[in-house]
């Protein structure tokens, strides 16, 4: 270059490389920043059979909604629904983002018994002494179901409650005829048989299925005898009922496979077992007269796995 024009012909060339660099070197991302992820597609699947339990997974207050009940997911992502044992063969949902779709229900084949030569008094209350005694446990009850705790709900599976085989499964319609012992009155009643029933002998330990909070534990309920009924949270209540000692107090919090009472022959029963109900409460109503009890044996078929 001329005489005194060095100076002038680099200042030149740097302020260009300055230039291309910023529209070229801008566009190179810098390989420190995270990346940030898409969240993930609700979706809604579980135990697709009458009487089972439906669990959406979406983001944390995302609203779902199955066979038209509603309800939101919690922190972890989850919204779970029971399926009544008269829901039809394809019950839709719907995401508040938009999305929906189609779950095909599997039915239910439950048998029809007829027991005859029964006591009656231990189907209903029949004395004044029963009826006040029903009355006061149905109170005791209807306190409890009432009041809703946070938790996995079946997220984290659910294991069987007590060391011992099967003597009656949830479902089988029963007809019981017989004559009440105290009035000497015949009977004739019909029932549907809502547990998971158990043949345990008197004493055998009966421990959380799943993770959560006592919100009964009383030693003399008409029909329960000794009964438990602990919150799973997302609705899902286990109902434990003829034990012949209570280990645990309403408020308890407690965790898969701790010990919450002994089984018994307590109650309206023909003999010891443990009866285990699964109850699903709406949380998203303040009607309980729309809750119903779904089958225990379905939520045993869940994986099992730690929380997180």
């Amino acid at each position: 270059p001329p005489h005194g024009a060095g100076p002038r012909v680099m200042l030149r060339e740097i302020l260009l490389a300055v230039v291309f660099c910023a529209g070229a070197c801008a566009q190179v991302p810098e390989t420190d920043t995270p990346i940030a992820e898409t969240a993930p597609a609700p979706t809604c699947g579980g135990v697709l059979v009458q009487g089972g339990l439906v669990v959406c997974r979406g983001v944390p207050g995302e609203t779902f909604t199955v066979a038209g009940l509603t309800g939101k997911t919690a922190r972890d992502g989850s919204a779970q629904f029971g399926i009544s044992t008269s829901a039809p063969a394809v019950i839709g949902w719907s995401a508040s983002d938009g999305s929906f779709g189609d779950l095909t229900i599997a039915p239910r084949h439950d048998e029809f018994r007829t027991i005859k030569g029964f006591d009656c008094d231990k189907v209903d209350a029949r004395s004044p002494e029963q009826k006040a005694h029903a009355a006061r446990s149905w109170q005791i009850k209807q306190d409890a179901f009432a009041r809703f705790n946070s938790g996995p709900g079946a997220l984290t599976g659910f294991i069987k409650p007590a060391d011992a085989p099967t003597s009656s499964p949830f479902g089988p319609t029963r007809k019981y005829i017989g004559v009440s012992k105290v009035t000497g009155e015949p009977c004739d009643s019909v029932s549907v048989h809502r547990g998971y029933d158990m043949a345990a002998p008197v004493g055998t330990p009966v421990v959380a299925p799943a993770a959560g909070t006592v919100i009964l534990a009383d030693p003399d309920l008409y029909y329960e005898g000794g009964a438990i009924f602990l919150d799973h949270g997302h609705g899902l209540t286990s109902v434990f009922m003829h034990l012949s000692e209570v280990e645990v107090a309403p408020g308890d919090v407690v965790e898969r496979g701790d010990l919450l009472a002994k089984t018994g022959n307590t109650g309206r029963t023909t003999g010891p077992h443990l009866h285990w109900a699964v109850k699903w409460r709406n949380a998203g109503s303040g009607n309980r007269g729309g809750d119903f009890y779904i089958d225990p044996a379905l939520l045993l078929e869940l994986p099992v796995s730690d929380p997180r």
